[in-house]
């Protein structure tokens, strides 16, 4: 197979060639990893796979199945499944029904589900007899944060592909592909501080500081170096209406810089972004390296907490007296 656009996780792209020789590609995968790891561009590449028609290794980007694809408007790709929304039964019976009328003009009929974890019990349940005995033309790709959301008997109908984080070097080459306008130093710094998540990459380059966690995370530790329990109470708070997965990108940031700050501490050089650097030094500075790796484990729970069912306003609570009680 054609993956290239996928960076890093060598190993499953050979499993998913050595798949498109042999016996063929599945016809169900949980793709499964945190945000910004690649599980769309994944799904993107299996599905264009999937209906392509062209010769050689697929997808071979060229043929109208794969053009339709990769544009998002194929008629027998469905993407269902959208962020912080319930799947609910209905739309899963409406799947049902939909897969056994053939494709309209592909070899298979793709369903990609997006934020699986989000569909109910009923919903999961509704779609078990399809996994496992669907028509042999329907495949299903199923997204998802936390495979730990789904029901066993769905993990159980579906071959899992974990994607892992890549390292800097992979994000960096990456980096260069998808931003040759920008200045290496600029790409060098986004690979160190994506935490090996593409996606966090992306959103820093393109210039929105990675929807403002960095600066928000520079911020926290500037309270935290001088001891302002006000200044975290008031940072917490506006973190409220964050998202898990934002949160939770959030809490690897701050995991990254505090490390860093033990780094300039034992006199080595942080590897953060430039307009962190102020907030590192002063953390770093402020804190003695014990209570440093005591903020990096508070922050590692919390980050663990994300992947469960607890709401932002408990996490930032648990934020900002975790940092305080450092402090104190």
């Amino acid at each position: 197979m054609k993956l290239e656009q996928l960076a890093g996780n060598e190993a499953l792209k050979r499993q998913l060639s050595a798949q498109a020789r042999g016996r063929g590609l599945s016809h169900a995968y949980l793709i499964s990893g945190p945000a910004g790891s690649g599980k769309r561009t994944l799904s993107r590449l299996l599905a264009a796979a999937m209906v392509c028609t062209g010769e050689g290794e697929a997808p071979c980007g060229i043929c109208p199945g794969c053009k339709k694809a990769l544009g998002g408007i194929h008629p027998d790709i469905m993407v269902l499944g959208e962020e912080d929304k319930e799947i609910t039964v209905g739309q899963a019976r409406t799947v049902r029904s939909d897969a056994y009328i053939r494709p309209n003009e592909a070899p298979r009929k793709i369903y990609l589900i997006q934020n699986a974890q989000n569909m109910n019990p009923n919903a999961q349940n509704a779609l078990l007899k399809l996994l496992e005995e669907g028509p042999p033309y329907a495949a299903f790709l199923l997204l998802t944060d936390n495979p730990g959301a789904l029901l066993t008997t769905v993990r159980s109908r579906c071959e899992g592909l974990p994607l892992s984080p890549v390292t800097a070097a992979e994000a960096e080459a990456w980096l260069a592909r998808r931003f040759p306008h920008r200045s290496p130093e600029e790409r060098h710094a986004a690979a160190l501080g994506c935490g090996g998540l593409l996606g966090e990459a992306v959103a820093l380059l393109e210039g929105d500081g990675a929807d403002g966690r960095w600066e928000t995370a520079s911020a926290l530790l500037t309270a935290l170096a001088r001891g302002d329990e006000l200044g975290l109470m008031e940072q917490a708070v506006g973190l409220e209406k964050w998202e898990r997965d934002k949160l939770a990108a959030l809490f690897e940031e701050l995991i990254a810089l505090l490390r860093d700050a033990l780094a300039l501490r034992a006199g080595g050089a942080p590897l953060c972004p430039p307009s962190c650097r102020e907030a590192v030094e002063a953390v770093g500075t402020a804190l003695t390296p014990g209570q440093m790796l005591q903020c990096v484990k508070q922050l590692e729970e919390l980050r663990r907490a994300t992947t469960y069912n607890v709401g932002a306003g408990h996490l930032c609570g648990a934020l900002a007296a975790g940092l305080a009680r450092v402090r104190g």
